[in-house]
């Protein structure tokens, strides 16, 4: 059947926001226990209530966390490391009060440490007793007090083992339970920039006797320390420029197989694995070059890692037991999966897919990996997604519409693993570029360091570079380029818009407007953050107010829509306002949509469907497209009633 002409963006596409958010879960942590396998499950449906679920060998699968209870930490705010299981007994925190629960198969959870303000994660268990980060939010107005702590599970006592650092992480106990090491760093460092290895002595009572800094410092980042079954300490270092991994051998630290790539990444929540032990003799790994992840076998005595086949380009959360790896896994044709692979066999058996969705390859978009000229002589990354449906095509003399995605983090990176709600974009007409811009993980401490000092510029150019670029080279229309992004993301939109004359309109997703707004409300774990993406604060004042778009919304001429969550401790709901506010009073087009229960980062169902829609709605309002299928009207205020410009409402 020939296909029907009809305008970018106006396009009919069975990838709806209904499809999305009802067959779509998130897939957070994994845990082996025995044969069993554990994993974490967000899901939108359940409000975004995280479930943990038992997989048994065969292949029954069952909820273990009944409604309604949620198995997420707010240490950190970001969590990770919410649960921790052993011999079939199921360990958590619970969102609603934070408390350390205890699940036995077939009972109710019962409460382990008292009703208190002390937040648990990233535990391990050690002879009745668990080993975690603990952070202390007793006393109120004082910043929150990290430590690593044990908690007896009988009495939920709990006695601190190391504390004096600002942040601690990964606490992980050696085979005979003799030896712990932790990771530890100091304000203002974030783990990616410097953090240090300690070890310590487990005492019979459990205290702690001597313990020692192995390795690291304030500018080598260590990930992801890890014992051996013969009791030798692993972990990722990036004292070359790359993460790659280490032993400590002695008083003695080696390299395994030094690589330009990628063995760990920025620690944002508590866990995310890299590598696992099959044995002794062998350690399953990923890592990440050129923005493209791989897997492989290291064996630890000849050092030699030799890659494992597999059809995916994202791997991460690895764990391993003798004759097997279950990792997570996705790529440009299959969604985020938990994976479990045969090591003797190569057999891969998907045991859970984020979505349920079959869909037809004629409406799925390629992503291409593509590099790009920037400032300073130098290039950055993204992958770009050219409209794509197997029922439309546009008018011959017609160019896309293009949405840049700036991702979050900043520290973070984005994927070339199958997107829905990337794929909602380019299904209908619009073309979609995820950049990877300077600051990104996973092209090296380089890479990751050029937005040291340079937040709001690095970032800002390579998203408006990107953009350039295709627009220069014919593949889409540069009189509609758009840009969106959340938290950071939504920073750098902002500042795109305003400091920049490329976009003609921008969605933020709880974003920022006012960097030093920021340093007042934010939350421990990043209130020193900016300390190295600007410059320390307040000597730095003017810097911050300079790279605030809150103050130059003079040079803000271009449409907005804000998304926001009203109980965000991350960026606080007053960002937003400030910014649509000015907008208001500058007369230019702009839309609020605030959620109640949200916090940084939308998990409910029906917000999500809602925040999408309304997306679309407002650039078919701006660009003057119409809509194949009828969505809710969101208010945009200040819009010009020009029929030519603006198209009626959809009915």
């Amino acid at each position: 059947m020939p296909k029907q002409i009809a305008p970018y963006g106006s396009w009919k596409s069975p990838i709806t926001t209904d499809l999305i958010v009802s067959k779509t879960i998130g897939l957070g942590q994994i845990a082996l226990d025995g044969q069993d396998v554990y994993w974490s499950e967000g899901r939108p449906s359940e409000g975004g209530r995280n479930v943990i679920v038992r997989r048994t060998p065969d292949g029954r699968t069952t909820d273990v966390t009944p409604p309604p209870f949620n198995a997420r930490t707010r240490v950190h705010e970001y969590g990770g490391g919410a649960f921790f299981v052993f011999d079939g007994t199921v360990y958590f925190s619970n969102f609603a009060d934070q408390r350390l629960y205890r699940q036995d198969a077939g009972n109710e959870p019962q409460p382990v440490t008292p009703e208190i303000a002390l937040r648990y994660a990233d535990g391990v268990f050690d002879r009745q007793r668990a080993i975690c980060v603990r952070e202390d939010h007793t006393e109120p107005g004082r910043e929150a007090v990290n430590a690593i702590a044990s908690i007896d599970l009988e009495s939920g006592d709990s006695q601190v083992l190391a504390s004096g650092h600002d942040f601690y992480a990964s606490p992980r106990l050696s085979p005979d339970g003799a030896q712990l090491a932790w990771l530890a760093w100091n304000h203002p460092n974030m783990p990616w920039d410097g953090t240090e290895l300690w070890i310590g002595e487990l005492q019979p009572d459990g205290s702690l006797g001597h313990a020692r800094c192995v390795a690291g410092g304030v500018d080598e980042s260590i990930f992801q320390p890890e014992w051996s079954p013969d009791g030798t300490l692993y972990f990722a270092a990036d004292r070359t420029g790359w993460w790659n991994l280490y032993r400590l051998r002695g008083e003695q630290v080696e390299i395994l197989a030094e690589m330009e790539a990628e063995f760990g990444v920025p620690q944002w929540i508590f866990g995310m694995p890299t590598y696992a032990f099959e044995s002794a003799q062998r350690i399953i790994c990923t890592y990440a070059q050129q923005g493209t992840w791989h897997l492989a076998s290291l064996d630890t005595r000849t050092r030699k890692i030799k890659a494992i086949e597999t059809p995916y380009t994202a791997i991460s959360e690895v764990h391993a037991a003798p004759g097997r790896a279950v990792f997570h896994a996705g790529s440009p044709a299959e969604p985020p999966s938990i994976a479990q692979l045969d090591l003797a066999t190569g057999r891969i058996e998907v045991l859970r897919r984020s979505g349920k969705i079959e869909l037809d390859p004629g409406y799925l978009s390629q992503p291409q990996a593509i590099e790009f000229p920037t400032e300073n002589g130098l290039t950055a990354h993204a992958f770009f997604y050219p409209p794509q449906s197997r029922d439309y095509a546009a008018p011959p003399d017609e160019l896309p519409p293009l949405l840049v995605i700036s991702h979050g983090g900043p520290t973070g990176s984005t994927s070339s693993t199958l997107k829905l709600a990337v794929q909602y974009w380019t299904s209908r007409g619009i073309a979609v570029l995820d950049v990877n811009y300077g600051g990104s993980a996973d092209y090296g401490r380089a890479y990751r360091q050029r937005l040291a000092g340079q937040w709001g510029v690095v970032d800002v150019d390579d998203c408006t570079n990107g953009a350039r670029h295709l627009a220069q080279s014919g593949e889409v229309d540069g009189d509609r380029l758009i840009i969106r992004g959340g938290s950071a993301g939504g920073y750098t939109t902002l500042c795109a818009l305003t400091f920049r004359d490329a976009f003609k309109a921008g969605a933020s997703y709880y974003g920022i407007g006012d960097l030093e707004a920021l340093t007042k409300e934010t939350h421990k774990f990043e209130s020193r953050y900016l300390d190295r993406l600007v410059g320390p604060y307040p000597k730095e004042r003017e810097l911050y107010v300079q790279r605030s778009p809150i103050h130059f919304t003079d040079r803000l001429s271009c449409p907005v829509i804000f998304f926001q969550g009203l109980e965000d401790q991350v960026v606080p709901p007053g960002q937003a306002e400030m910014m649509v506010e000015a907008l208001r009073e500058k007369r230019v087009p702009v839309a609020y949509l605030a959620f109640e229960g949200e916090q940084h980062g939308f998990r409910r169902a029906e917000n999500i469907k809602r925040s999408l829609d309304a997306e679309l709605y407002f650039y078919s309002r701006i660009f003057g497209f119409e809509l194949a299928e009828p969505v809710e009207p969101v208010e945009i205020e200040n819009l010009s009633p020009r029929r030519h410009t603006y198209p009626r409402d959809i009915p």
